[in-house]
């Protein structure tokens, strides 16, 4: 096999096929050094996941053709932050001239194909292409060497196109830049209530719950405002000791030892304090004169209630939460970023939120944390934005749109139609004036919208091809000119 492609020549005209044979597309058929390649897939419109290929070889005269060393690859570029996917699928004979191919698709999109067969003391065949995720069939283009059929048609590395045709097919030029570039990340976020400010109602004592006054997750709750009245043999004890204690200050003021009923006092009023009784409580115990049977218990923040355990008549133990208030103020979205993307993640970062039930409405923020571990089954680590929520538009458990905001500063860039990919390499045409173009190979980085960062290759202010690259690479023979140069 000759390492240097002499020309690209489609010499059969095998595109997307529309119609399927049951569970599989109609055949794509193509000719590369004599050799006939015919390729179905199964099932006929691809999908993510396990999908086959029936590729079929025979020689001029149809005969099959056996024994033959076939290698297919199916995978996607690496592109910006992504790393590359796919690469050599696996391939079983069948019988003469026979192959089943099994490849996996990792997601819905565009995957390049390229058939390798190199036949027994023979020319290596091939054909590139491509296939897409719930189309049918595959998109196919036999290559042929110098050896066969076509002519040796390769420009040099420098070639030239008639003014007159680039202004028909509309070919644009552009020089090249240095822009500010500014990446976006988006995710999938869930709004949350802040943790920080969550609060629960959990009682020191056991008893039993008497009058429920907030009975249902949801309600709103001032601080203060009585949330359910408890009976406890401990409390009720307590009031008693303090009362006592009151009637022995009043007692001990007419006499000479007043210090030590004010100490037996604040000992009972501190007791009953540690035991969550509200002050406007203990006086209300004072003006009585006699304990209260079902002490109210009230609410330590302001917010909603989010958790309820309490029902009238219900009996509870030391340190069960009661209930959960979350005062919702503020929030925070959490959201799943990727494991590829999380490098390009930083607190303080720009972030834009989004509700799917309000499309006229976002929310500007900024990155506040960004957890340090991973999800194992779907890959992915949290990040958490912080919002203000006046108006409690952002609701726990509501799905929410988020949009990081990647500053890369300035950067030399091309307009993305501008590049052209071929292998693991990629290319732009150089306009040199007067319909001379030359392709230049460049190195990539990052993607932001139209625009691609370039690494290498180009600098500010070289003429480049950004619209009708691909008619420019047909009128050039790209693929010959490449290998060439």
């Amino acid at each position: 096999m000759t390492r240097i492609w002499k020309a690209l020549v489609l010499l059969t005209g095998a595109g997307l096929v529309a119609g399927c044979v049951g569970s599989r597309s109609e055949p794509v058929t193509v000719r590369s050094e004599g050799i006939v390649i015919e390729v179905s897939v199964e099932p006929a419109s691809l999908r993510v996941g396990e999908n086959s290929m029936w590729i079929e070889l025979a020689n001029a005269q149809g005969a099959p053709v056996a024994d033959a060393d076939l290698d297919v690859k199916v995978h996607m570029h690496a592109m910006g932050a992504m790393p590359g996917m796919g690469g050599p699928a696996a391939v079983t004979e069948l019988g003469p001239g026979r192959y089943r191919v099994d490849f996996e698709l990792e997601m819905g999109s565009t995957w390049l194909v390229e058939i390798a067969a190199q036949t027994p003391g023979g020319p290596m065949a091939r054909a590139e292409g491509s296939l897409t995720v719930g189309t049918p069939g595959v998109r196919l283009e036999g290559i042929q060497s110098a050896s066969g059929d076509a002519l040796d048609t390769r420009p040099p590395a420098e070639f030239r196109v008639d003014p007159g045709r680039l202004q028909r097919i509309g070919v644009r030029t552009a020089p090249v830049e240095r822009k500010a570039l500014e990446l976006q990340m988006r995710a999938v976020g869930r709004v949350v209530a802040e943790e920080t400010t969550l609060q629960d109602v959990a009682l020191k004592v056991r008893g039993w719950v008497g009058e429920v006054r907030v009975d249902a997750v949801g309600d709103p709750v001032e601080k203060n405002e009585v949330l359910f009245t408890v009976y406890s043999p401990e409390l009720y004890a307590a009031q008693e000791e303090y009362l006592l204690a009151l009637r022995a200050q009043e007692r001990a003021r007419s006499t000479s030892s007043p210090d030590r009923a004010d100490y037996l006092v604040r000992a009972a009023r501190n007791r009953l304090r540690l035991w969550d009784i509200a002050a406007s409580d203990l006086k209300q115990i004072e003006r009585a004169g006699e304990p209260l049977h079902h002490l109210p218990i009230r609410a330590p923040v302001s917010g909603y209630v989010v958790e309820k355990n309490v029902f009238r008549g219900s009996a509870f133990e030391p340190g069960m939460r009661l209930y959960r208030i979350a005062p919702l103020s503020r929030v925070w979205v959490e959201a799943d970023v990727y494991e590829f993307e999380l490098g390009s993640v930083r607190t303080g970062q720009r972030a834009t939120v989004t509700l799917p039930y309000l499309p006229d409405r976002s929310f500007e923020a900024t990155v506040a944390y960004v957890y340090p571990t991973l999800n194992p089954k779907t890959r992915t680590g949290r990040v958490r934005v912080e919002l203000p929520n006046p108006e409690l538009e952002l609701r726990p458990e509501m799905y929410a749109n988020v949009r990081l905001h990647v500053d890369r500063g300035e950067r030399l860039v091309v307009p993305q139609s501008a590049v052209l990919y071929a292998g693991e390499r990629s290319f732009v045409f150089l306009a040199l004036g007067g319909g001379h173009f030359r392709p230049q190979e460049i190195a990539v980085g990052a993607r932001s919208g139209e625009q691609v960062e370039v690494l290498s290759g180009l600098e500010v202010g070289e003429r480049i091809v950004t619209s009708g690259t691909f008619l420019i690479a047909s009128e050039s023979r790209l693929r010959a000119a490449l290998e060439q140069w």
